[in-house]
Order: C-alpha cells, then sequence, then structure tokens
C-alpha cells in the first residue's frame, strides 16, 4: 500500500500533501461553481433581467472554460502547474468580487461568465489530473483521479447549505461575498499542490514527444473522437441540471429549499461514485463504464420529468445523478492515459473537455431560451434524454486500444 499511493521520488507526506492541496483547490473551484444556479432567481428578480440573461453568464463561463483549458493543458504540460493554479486562483476570486458588486448582465457574464470560466481551466480537474498522475503510482492513477475528482463534490456539498443559509438571511450579494472569502483558499491549495511540478510527467521515451505529433495522434485515434463527442452530452446533461434544477422545481411549487438539498446529495453521494468509477477504471474497461454512466443517467432524467416533482422523487433523483456525476472524469483522465500516456495528459483531457463544455453551453444557455420561448423545460429534457442515450451507445463501441507508442513502450516495460 506504501508504494502504490505515492512516487520514489517524494516522500509519502509529501505525496499526501500534493493531492491534498489539489483536492482543496478542486473542492472549492467545483463547489463554488456548480452552487451558481442558487442565484439564478434571486439575482434576476432583483437587477430585472431575464432567466435567460443570467443562464447566458452560465453559458459563456462554460465556453470560457473549454476555450482556455486546451491552452492551459498545453502550460501546465510544458511549464508545470505552479502558475497556471496560482493566477487561475486569483481570476476566480475576482470573477466572484465582479458578480457580486454587478448591477447590470454585463458584470455578470464577465464576472461569473468569462472570468470564473477561465479560472477553472486552470484550477480543476485537467490540471489537478496532472498532479495527481504523477504523484501517485501507474497501478492507482485511476482511483487517485477519483479520489481528487470526488473533491469537487464535497465542495457543492459544504457550500450548498452556505449558500442557501445566506440566501434566505442576508440575500444574493452576501452569499456571493461568503463565496470570495472562501474562494481564498485555493491560493494556499495551488501552491502546495503544484509542489509536484518537481515530479516527471512521462517516461524517457516520451522525452522528444512533440505536442504536434501528440494532437496528430490523437486526431488519428476514432476512439478518442467518439469519447470527446460522448463528453459534448455529458456536459450538456450536467449543466441543465446545475443552472435550470432550482428553476424548474420553483416553477413546480417546491420549496426553494429542496434546489439546495438536491445540489447537496448530488455533491455528497458524487463523493462515494468519484471514488467507486476511479477504482472500478482500475479493474474494468472504462469505456463500459462511462457508456453505463452516460445510459443510466440519460434514463434518470426521463424518469424524474416525466411526472411532477415530490419530496421524495428530488430526493431519490438527486441521490441517482450524485452517483452519475463526476464519475466521468477519472475514466476519461484514465482513457487518455491508457490510450496516449501521461505527456500530454492535461494537453488532451483539455481538447477533449472543450467538446463537453459545449455541450454545457447548449444545456445552459439552450434549457434557458426553451423556458422562456415554451415556458417549461419540456423540450429541453427530452432533448437531453435522447442524446444521452446515443452518447451512451457510442460510448460503449469506442476504440480504447493503445497507441502504437504507448503499445511499444508497454512490450518492452
Amino acid at each position: 500500500m506504501k508504494d502504490a499511493f505515492h512516487v520514489p521520488q517524494v516522500s509519502r507526506g509529501q505525496a499526501y500533501a500534493m493531492l491534498s492541496g489539489a483536492a482543496l483547490m478542486m473542492t472549492i473551484g467545483m463547489g463554488l461553481r456548480q452552487n451558481l444556479g442558487l442565484f439564478q432567481a434571486p439575482a434576476s428578480r432583483d437587477l430585472g433581467i431575464a432567466i435567460s440573461d443570467f443562464a447566458l453568464a452560465i453559458s459563456v463561463q462554460q465556453v470560457a472554460w473549454g476555450v482556455s483549458q486546451p491552452f492551459a493543458g498545453v502550460l501546465a504540460d510544458k511549464y508545470g502547474t505552479r502558475w497556471v493554479s496560482l493566477v487561475g486562483s486569483l481570476i476566480y476570486i475576482v470573477g466572484l468580487i465582479l458578480t457580486a458588486t454587478a448591477t447590470s448582465t454585463l458584470p455578470i457574464v464577465i464576472g461569473a461568465g468569462v472570468m470564473i470560466g477561465v479560472a477553472l481551466a486552470c484550477t480543476t480537474s485537467g490540471i489537478t489530473a496532472n498532479i495527481a498522475a504523477r504523484v501517485v503510482a501507474p497501478t492507482r492513477r485511476t482511483l487517485a483521479f477519483g479520489l481528487v475528482s470526488a473533491a469537487g463534490s464535497v465542495g457543492t456539498m459544504v457550500t450548498a447549505p452556505i449558500a442557501a443559509y445566506t440566501l434566505n438571511h442576508d440575500g444574493w450579494r452576501a452569499g456571493l461575498w461568503v463565496f470570495v472569502i472562501i474562494a481564498i483558499a485555493m491560493l494556499p491549495a495551488a501552491f502546495v499542490g503544484s509542489g509536484a511540478d518537481r515530479l516527471p510527467n512521462g517516461r524517457m521515451a516520451d522525452r522528444d514527444l512533440t505536442l504536434g505529433n501528440a494532437l496528430g495522434e490523437a486526431g488519428r485515434h476514432s476512439g478518442y473522437v467518439v469519447m470527446s463527442i460522448a463528453f459534448f452530452v455529458c456536459g450538456l446533461q450536467l449543466v441543465f441540471l446545475t443552472t435550470h434544477l432550482p428553476t424548474y422545481l420553483a416553477q413546480c411549487g417546491m420549496d426553494p429549499s429542496y434546489s439546495a438539498i438536491a445540489l447537496m446529495l448530488i455533491g455528497g453521494f458524487n463523493i462515494l461514485s468519484s471514488w467507486v468509477f476511479g477504482w472500478l477504471g482500475d479493474r474494468y474497461p472504462k469505456r463500459l463504464l462511462l457508456g453505463a454512466i452516460y445510459l443510466v443517467r440519460s434514463a434518470a432524467l426521463a424518469a424524474f420529468f416525466s411526472y411532477p416533482p415530490t419530496p421524495l422523487t428530488v430526493v431519490v433523483f438527486a441521490a441517482v445523478m450524485g452517483s452519475l456525476w463526476l464519475g466521468v472524469i477519472p475514466l476519461v483522465n484514465g482513457l487518455v492515459v491508457q490510450i496516449f500516456g501521461l505527456r500530454f495528459l492535461s494537453t488532451l483531457t483539455g481538447i477533449a473537455f472543450l467538446s463537453h463544455q459545449a455541450g454545457s453551453f447548449l444545456g445552459a444557455w439552450g434549457g434557458g431560451y426553451l423556458f422562456d420561448l415554451m415556458g417549461s423545460y419540456d423540450l429541453a429534457w427530452k432533448i437531453g434524454v435522447l442524446v444521452g442515450l446515443a452518447a451512451g451507445t457510442m460510448q460503449l463501441l469506442m476504440n480504447d486500444k493503445p497507441t502504437a507508442r504507448i503499445a511499444a513502450q508497454t512490450a518492452t516495460a
């Protein structure tokens, strides 16, 4: 066990410190972002803007996150994660301040949209996976990805009741200022976690591998292309829920507290599921696990939205979705390492994540647009279910064989 969780270049304590720093950074970054939907209705009412205007900011966030993720990945792979994560943390804090002081749509779009989107690319899974992959032994990497991914759910679970309390007692601006205070802790977490930069990020045989060659391998690998397309649907479904579930429940006459309860349960159940899927990913085909997640998640969406929500169905739905939420991250990261190796992990997962964020944009903005147009989310959730079933089937059938380069390295190892 001792050798399973750290590499010889660092002590066990140092390895856990780096993983903890990366996990805390992920906890705060993802936790605050996934609870921004709670501010949508009160901020829109107070500022006199449409639901779709606030949803546009969340949509822009997804695009900014996706577009900047490959560039953040390239910088992390080439120069290390320290300055990428520290600068990203600062941008996150400024973005929250801009949102908390907004008096119109534009500052929200810039702060919660552009700035937090760029910051997420520098502080969440693409960067934390880089840290985790260097610190742990190869046989436990997918599990490590799952443990760090689970940290994002801890943040969702912890910050949801904090946001709900401040919203009910002090208003949405006070809630965002509390988020600012929490986000400051990302700075020391980034500094500690990025200590992994002194560890190698690939085999000696990969030292001459160029970015261009790595991108060429990825473009020619049909499985990577399929995985990236399926990742689009993942983003569409999840961000539709985090952005619009509070508004949907309010429209159905549910007490606002159930929105926070749902997000808290999603976070809580995902802590376990991220670990479980990381553990399973080291033992069973990752493509099959990914496909199963997409199919079951789509079935859960159909079952929940087909009937009026009740307290019981909200709780059950949130638990099911939490069990299928960020478990995709360790599996996608693990597939990239399995197929292409470690050298350009952040870059290649960043490119795949761009597809995810394109889906996220459509899930956030498209859901708001259809709601404003039709007065309900009926068409939006039906589209999400159909594309989810298609994505799950594609994922089950993807080619997950390593490239010739990785296969040759494995044969000579």
